[in-house]
């Protein structure tokens, strides 16, 4: 069973747009037999990195999922949030050898778009459990192993 972090924006709180792409991921682990064994609430998207990193760090968690929303205002303050998340994220998977997957919608969207994008927390579930079972060691023999099936033959 493939042990999960997940990382939970939580700047709208007067929208439960952040709580609902969690509950999605958390339904689509359980859907694929993972358990999410650490949830870490975060003020911001901003704020997402360093909790994925402390998380990434523990031998008992195999991949991170990090879920938010980043709607757009009155300024270009979403851009700038959005594109600073976004490398950071796989700086922290490069730098721990541990999949983080960025369930994080906008920057450029309103609320209403925000709402109608729910499901990118059950993608970022998906994609990190893909990635945690795929995902060849280091130093296995890649001329024996089986993509298919994540085992050296």
């Amino acid at each position: 069973m493939v042990a999960l972090g997940l990382v939970v924006a939580q700047f709208n709180k007067e929208r439960p747009i952040t709580q609902e792409m969690a509950e999605a991921a958390r339904e689509t682990a359980a859907r694929r037999d993972a358990d999410v064994v650490a949830e870490v609430p975060v003020p911001g998207s901003y704020d997402a990195p360093l909790a994925a990193d402390r998380l990434a760090r523990h031998d008992g968690i195999d991949a991170v999922a990090v879920v938010g929303a980043i709607v757009t205002g009155d300024t270009d303050h979403d851009e700038v949030i959005g594109h600073a998340i976004a490398p950071k994220l796989s700086d922290v998977a490069l730098d721990r050898d541990t999949p983080v997957t960025l369930g994080v919608t906008g920057p450029g969207q309103s609320a209403a778009e925000a709402d109608e994008r729910v499901h990118v927390g059950a993608d970022a579930v998906d994609a990190a459990l893909d990635l945690a079972g795929d995902l060849p060691d280091p130093g296995t023999d890649l001329d024996a192993y089986d993509a298919d099936t994540g085992v050296e033959a």
